[in-house]
């Protein structure tokens, strides 16, 4: 089975910046498409970003388009959250999921948790 956990989260200042990574083990990420969802208290959980198989397309929620970054190293097996400009509005907790269309498979992280506070 694949084992997702995420790391990088924390306490930052409204403005600040913060990169969460999903780091994958005993299997290949190869096969997986990554998204980022958060879920804060008393909300839903949603989607925030994802990213193909290979890195080469990649989606945001309107809410984070321009300030958060979604990439991959395969070759490291981690797929990455680089998050700018946070707003109060971020904090949540952010897990990593990954899906394979192909081996009908999909697994979540244990989650990360992000706070913003002045």
């Amino acid at each position: 089975q694949l084992q997702l956990v995420e790391s990088g989260g924390g306490l930052v200042q409204p403005g600040g910046s913060l990169r969460l990574s999903c780091a994958a083990s005993r299997l290949t990420l190869d096969y997986y498409a990554i998204g980022w969802f958060r879920q804060a208290p008393g909300k839903e959980r949603e989607g925030v970003s994802c990213i193909n198989y290979s890195g080469g397309s990649t989606d945001y929620t309107d809410s984070v388009k321009g300030r958060f970054t979604i990439s991959r190293d395969n070759a490291k097996n981690t797929v990455y959250l680089e998050m700018n400009s946070l707003k109060p509005e971020d904090t949540a907790v952010y897990y990593c999921h990954a899906e394979s269309l192909l081996l009908k498979t999909d697994y979540w992280g244990q989650g990360t948790q992000v706070t913003l506070s002045s």
